[in-house]
C-alpha cells in the first residue's frame, strides 16, 4: 500500500511564506518523479511543479516561477514545496503526487493553503 501524506498547509497573509512537505510511505521505490498540483473548488486540478528522481530536472507553472521552489530527499522519500511571496490567487488545496513505475499516479489527500489579502 502506497501512501502520500502532506503537511504544512495553513493560512498566511499575502506576501508571506509557507512550506509544504509530502512523505511517501510503504516500500522503497527508486527513479520516480514527485510534485504538486493544486485545485480550487469548481476548477480543474492544475500542475504547480514537479521534480525528477535525479533532482536534475524541475518544472514549474508560469504562475509560480520565481516564487515557489521544489526539493526532495530521496533517502527519506519526501518532497517539499517552499512557497514565497504568496498571493491570494495561490489559495487552493495542494496535492502531492508520485509517478511510480508499477501503478497509476498516486495522490496525497491534499492540504489547504489560504492566502488572505
Amino acid at each position: 500500500q502506497v501512501q502520500l501524506v502532506e503537511s504544512g498547509g495553513g493560512t498566511v497573509q499575502a506576501g508571506g511564506s509557507l512550506r509544504l512537505s509530502c512523505a511517501a510511505s510503504g516500500r522503497t521505490w527508486v527513479n520516480y518523479a514527485m510534485g504538486w498540483f493544486r485545485q480550487v473548488p469548481g476548477k480543474e486540478r492544475e500542475f504547480v511543479t514537479g521534480i525528477n528522481w535525479s533532482i536534475k530536472s524541475t518544472s514549474y507553472a508560469d504562475s509560480v516561477k520565481g516564487r515557489f521552489t521544489i526539493s526532495r530527499d530521496n533517502a527519506k522519500n519526501t518532497v517539499n514545496l517552499q512557497m514565497n511571496s504568496l498571493k491570494p490567487e495561490d489559495t487552493a488545496v495542494y496535492y502531492c503526487y508520485a509517478d511510480l513505475s508499477d501503478r497509476p499516479r498516486v495522490w496525497g489527500q491534499g492540504t489547504l493553503v489560504t492566502v488572505s489579502s
